[in-house]
């Protein structure tokens, strides 16, 4: 197969490129050019889009002798990427820019060109493994073998078009012995550290790249019973969930450290309360993805709210028709907030299979 080996500068996707080239494909190396201005992305970041990353990219494909291109996304980054990141907040949402830039740019544009200039398939440095298809029918993605790294989360908000033209040749394989494999083949990022910074926010300060872009938008924090407590500069300062920075005066009644529990974009109040009142029972999501047959109807899965954790047995309620799906938990999860991904997974003896996911807009306490 002729397959497009996306580039992120790490070690995890130098493994990867050469599995592919060693499985007998033909394998192009690609880098993705996300920023506007690839200046302002500091070198030595903790990202996956720097210049540094670039470099470092081209000499694992010099290494493998495959050929090495830099494709601009940049503009499309910014309007799927940072666009609705900023608009996300704005509506008093949690949004995970990493999920989204998987969804619409790393799959769904970098295979949209692939496709029309002939290759076959994407291949990624992801932690995931998608079984084999069976009667010529989809193959079906999984968690990863080393639940440390697993990132079949932030897949799970793919479509059934992507998920059929990926290969994540890693996944079958734990984090060490991937650094070893890239050592020994005399990578130089054999070493490289794992990315996990916003890589448009190079200086780390989210509150401050969200208050540049939306302004001030004064709201009042309140209490459960209503007291107002303090007036604040915008909603974007805020999270679900959150207890630091918050910067009330006034101790609560009980003593007990408050934590923010709603946040109403419309009229900017963010209410805060006790830690009990973070626990939900009940999920609602729209903006559905479908990746398995079972993903339809009454049934009983698992859901995970959050990249690391936030895992809970619950029955699904699924509605093809209205685009909505409704999450009974068989126990609590805190900290849920509007514009998370809820992924729905089928326990499985081989490794738990993603059902597909939605973007939470409700909760129900």
């Amino acid at each position: 197969m002729r397959v497009l080996a996306a580039m992120s500068g790490g070690v995890d996707s130098a493994v990867a490129a050469s599995r592919a080239v060693e499985a007998g494909h033909e394998v192009i190396g690609v880098h993705l050019a996300l920023s506007q201005d690839a200046q302002q992305t500091r070198e030595s970041s903790r990202g996956c889009c720097s210049l540094e990353d670039s470099a470092d990219a081209r000499r694992v494909c010099d290494r493998l002798g495959i050929p090495f291109y830099v494709w601009d996304f940049s503009d499309r980054f910014k309007e799927d990427v940072i666009d609705d990141f900023i608009d996300s907040y704005a509506a008093g949402e949690t949004p995970n820019p990493c999920l989204r830039c998987n969804e619409k740019i790393k799959f769904a544009a970098l295979l949209e060109r692939g496709i029309a200039l002939g290759f076959d398939a994407v291949v990624t440095g992801h932690y995931a493994r998608l079984t084999q298809p069976v009667d010529g029918g989809d193959g079906y993605l999984r968690r990863s073998v080393d639940p440390d790294k697993d990132q079949s989360y932030v897949l799970g908000v793919l479509g059934a078009h992507e998920i059929a033209h990926c290969m994540f040749p890693v996944g079958d394989t734990l984090k060490p012995q991937i650094r070893e494999e890239a050592a020994g083949h005399g990578f130089s990022v054999a070493k490289k550290p794992d990315s996990y910074d916003i890589c448009f926010i190079p200086d780390g300060d989210t509150q401050a790249f969200l208050g540049r872009h939306i302004g001030l938008r004064p709201g009042m924090i309140r209490d459960q019973d209503g007291t107002e407590l303090r007036d604040h500069a915008g909603i974007h300062e805020f999270t679900i969930g959150q207890r630091k920075g918050l910067d009330i005066k006034t101790p609560a009644v009980d003593g007990r450290p408050r934590y923010v529990t709603d946040i109403d974009a419309a009229t900017g109040t963010v209410t805060v309360g006790p830690r009990e009142k973070l626990a939900v029972m009940e999920i609602h999501a729209d903006r559905l993805k479908f990746l398995h047959p079972a993903m339809s109807g009454e049934l009983d899965c698992e859901v995970q709210v959050r990249a690391h954790g936030g895992i809970v047995k619950c029955h699904a309620s699924i509605d093809r028709d209205t685009d909505l799906m409704v999450l009974k938990l068989v126990e609590p999860l805190s900290g849920v907030a509007r514009g998370q991904a809820a992924v729905l997974y089928l326990p499985d003896a081989e490794g738990d299979i993603v059902l597909g996911s939605g973007t939470i807009c409700g909760t129900v306490n």
